[in-house]
């Protein structure tokens, strides 16, 4: 998509951010996650796309451990882009910058629980020797995912810890 602008969230972008998630997921309440994240003084990177004038899409990658093992490692979670801009490239471009801000982090993976399909896209792939904070129903263990962002990333076993803002097991649930 030409035109787009991916760059860091401002305190000024908070309004735009928070009316997007009700409008991009009419059916899901990501509102008290999203002012968490937004809230957090350290530990989130938070991007949004504008094209030309427009807010059209926000990202937040949050920092994670894994229980038992020294890891830089993050959670891609959420991702919305407003309807109209949807299926234009505005999700993809904002996931590719900041997988790329992260590797430059030396973050060594990036975990999600998404659809499959659309991850994949970007290197993402089953995970089975990280579990996730809760439990997944069968149907979403493929949903669960990773990528390594280095060809020196180690293999981790273990259960991915989470920022307080993200155990509420509902986000975890169908």
């Amino acid at each position: 998509m030409t035109d787009l602008d991916i760059r860091e969230s401002q305190d000024s972008d908070h309004a735009m951010i928070t009316d997007l998630y009700p409008e991009a997921f009419p059916e899901e309440d990501l509102l008290a996650v999203v002012r968490a994240l937004l809230g957090a003084s350290e530990g989130v990177l938070s991007l949004v796309a504008i094209k030309g004038s427009e807010f059209v899409g926000h990202l937040a990658f949050t920092d994670c451990k894994i229980d038992g093992a020294q890891a830089k490692v993050a959670m891609l979670a959420p991702l919305a882009v407003a309807p109209a801009f949807q299926r234009q490239g505005v999700g993809s471009a904002l996931v590719r910058s900041g997988l790329l801000r992260l590797r430059e982090k030396d973050v060594s993976r990036v975990y999600v629980l998404g659809d499959p399909a659309y991850y994949a896209r970007f290197g993402f792939a089953t995970e089975t020797s990280v579990a996730p904070p809760y439990s997944l129903p069968d149907e979403w263990r493929e949903a669960w995912r990773s990528t390594p962002l280095h060809s020196r990333a180690p293999a981790y076993a273990g259960r991915l810890d989470v920022p307080a803002f993200w155990r509420d097991p509902k986000l975890w649930a169908p």
